[in-house]
């Protein structure tokens, strides 16, 4: 429903906790666009860590806090996009049911090759060990990967969206 926060541009990030419900303070938002942005860390360590987002067409599309805070928001995808350990897909609107539509979700693998799982729905974050779980949330995972658009026509599209949003 919305692009995830570790690819979020500050207004974006802004636009998304202004509109909590119930609604935080000012030092609130800026505390947790703050935390969100620090996080963006992450896409930079070294050694590098894979990532794949696979991401709805409605989160590309919904203006989430206008039109330019959405182009900008596109464009900082694209930008990503470029980096050798990012990919970014979109599942287009339409598809149907598939293993992203019960909620967005994290597959980790350590260091070590153990495997866990982050779940996060309406502000609550959990961090799943079971192994039958993550087992269960690593076959989504395999699942959703082979459904959205591919990485070149997803970055089609959101070059697509980016220019409609700019004029």
């Amino acid at each position: 429903m919305l692009i995830p926060g570790l690819l979020q541009t500050e207004d974006y990030a802004r636009a998304v906790f202004t509109g909590h419900c119930p609604p935080l303070g000012d030092e609130a938002v800026d505390q947790q666009v703050e935390a969100r942005l620090s996080r963006q860390k992450l896409l930079d360590n070294v050694p590098m860590v894979e990532l794949f987002f696979a991401i709805g067409e409605s989160a590309v599309i919904d203006p989430i806090g206008g039109r330019d805070v959405m182009r900008v928001q596109l464009e900082q995808l694209l930008t990503l996009r470029t980096q050798r350990n990012l990919e970014i897909q979109v599942m287009p609107s339409g598809q149907g049911f598939h293993p992203g539509l019960n909620g967005a979700f994290v597959v980790l693998e350590t260091a070590e090759h153990q495997h866990a799982a982050y779940l996060e729905s309406q502000g609550v974050g959990t961090v799943v060990g079971d192994p039958d779980t993550v087992s269960g949330l690593c076959l989504r995972y395999g699942k959703l990967r082979s459904q959205p658009l591919n990485v070149e026509e997803s970055a089609r599209l959101i070059d697509r969206l980016a220019g409609e949003a700019a004029t």
